[in-house]
């Protein structure tokens, strides 16, 4: 990596004091790297009383920990936490700032590259070094039609919002060593031009399906409400692991959530075992799910995309085959 340093950093996103998943993962990536370059990998840990989450994030592979813990930061606004983190990359110059695709990534990432005159790739679905150590970052573009590589040869750092799901979670040791440190922030409070006066939450449970460890998912080929109490009923059947999602069509069309759409403009998911269900296969819903361990596909058309990803492919009427196993696995 032809940089000052080669030290991968990671946003250690936390919210009401929780790690959010994607920092595991981004640590296991970025571990990884760090070692094929001998570099070092730092989690910024922003918050208010998060001083303990800080050993957790070494265990899953950071070397250091630079904790800002500070009141004007127990909620996220954009202002307190871009002046907070943008002060802690100054003192360290690292080469790679990695950070989540959440929606206070996507919120921080920009600020942070304008105010630190560096690029930002977003939406990041691979993250690698070519032979001569340059950092590549990779995501759909035109559409999901393609990958588009790319890489920030002149400006420090490197950096990147990278989809959660994408990477697999860093390996957790609680024997891992490594260094804690504070940073004290002086705010510029006259630039704090948002407070947040009250937090309601939605009185409702959403699904999380990029924690599930099997999906159940629907697309065209379900077509209505009646279709996927069909697919509910038959998820039941499997275990209390699986939930039920869906492409983009579906969404779309007012019949499922958008926290339950699988693809490119919805979530990326690696559960154990996908069934897709009425699903031709475009590219856009192939990006969300190709890294499941097991593919199960259902589709009328035999030529349809998605059998050649699936490890498992079935051409029929999912209307006939769905009610059969589900019965079957009620015995």
């Amino acid at each position: 990596m032809n940089t000052q340093n080669k030290d991968f950093f990671v946003f250690a996103e936390q919210r009401e004091g929780i790690i959010q998943t994607v920092v595991y993962e981004l640590l296991g990536k970025a571990r990884e790297l760090a070692d094929e370059v001998n570099g070092n990998v730092f989690a910024i840990l922003a918050g208010y009383k998060i001083q303990d989450k800080a050993k957790d994030l070494i265990a899953y592979g950071a070397d250091n920990v630079l904790v800002i813990d500070e009141p004007e930061l127990e909620n996220y606004t954009t202002e307190p936490y871009a002046q907070a983190i943008v002060k802690a990359i100054e003192n360290k110059n690292p080469s790679v700032m990695l950070i989540g695709a959440t929606t206070i990534g996507r919120d921080l990432g920009p600020r942070l590259s304008a105010r630190l005159a560096t690029g930002l790739t977003a939406d990041c679905t691979k993250l690698d070094l070519s032979e001569e150590g340059e950092f590549q970052m990779t995501r759909p573009a035109f559409g999901g039609n393609l990958m588009a590589t790319i890489v920030c040869p002149n400006n420090r750092p490197q950096m990147s919002t990278v989809r959660p799901g994408v990477m697999k979670i860093g390996h957790f040791n609680t024997s891992r060593k490594g260094n804690i440190e504070n940073i004290k922030i002086n705010f510029d409070k006259s630039k704090f031009k948002v407070k947040i006066l009250k937090t309601v939450k939605e009185n409702k449970n959403l699904i999380d399906i990029t924690e599930a460890k099997i999906l159940v998912s629907g697309g065209r080929g379900v077509g209505n409400n009646e279709g996927f109490e069909m697919l509910r009923k038959f998820a039941k059947t499997l275990n209390d692991k699986a939930e039920v999602s869906s492409s983009r069509a579906m969404v779309d069309a007012g019949i499922m959530q958008q926290n339950c759409q699988v693809g490119q403009t919805g979530k990326t998911v690696r559960p154990d075992l996908y069934f897709a269900l009425g699903i031709s296969g475009a590219i856009q819903h192939l990006a969300g799910m190709e890294e499941s361990d097991f593919i199960i596909a259902i589709n009328k058309d035999k030529f349809a995309p998605i059998f050649q990803v699936a490890n498992l492919g079935i051409v029929g009427d999912l209307y006939k085959i769905i009610p059969l196993l589900t019965e079957k696995l009620k015995k």
